[in-house]
């Protein structure tokens, strides 16, 4: 994935902000899950809960979607 930038530096040359196209910051966003809200985030972590503690029937047969 590329993504299109363009830095903005201090008077020592070191980056200190960098400007993104929106499109590549919504990209960021999605791989990070950061657009997601807080009732998605509490289903996801229950949903890892029931991974780890091996719950099975928490979970619905593919065929049956």
């Amino acid at each position: 994935m590329h993504i299109n930038k363009r830095y903005i530096v201090d008077e020592h040359g070191k980056p200190k902000e960098v400007v993104l196209l929106l499109k590549d910051f919504r990209k960021i966003e999605e791989l990070l899950g950061l657009d997601l809200d807080d009732k998605t985030i509490d289903q996801l972590r229950k949903a890892k809960k029931d991974r780890q503690r091996g719950k099975k029937d928490a979970y619905l047969d593919l065929d049956s979607i």
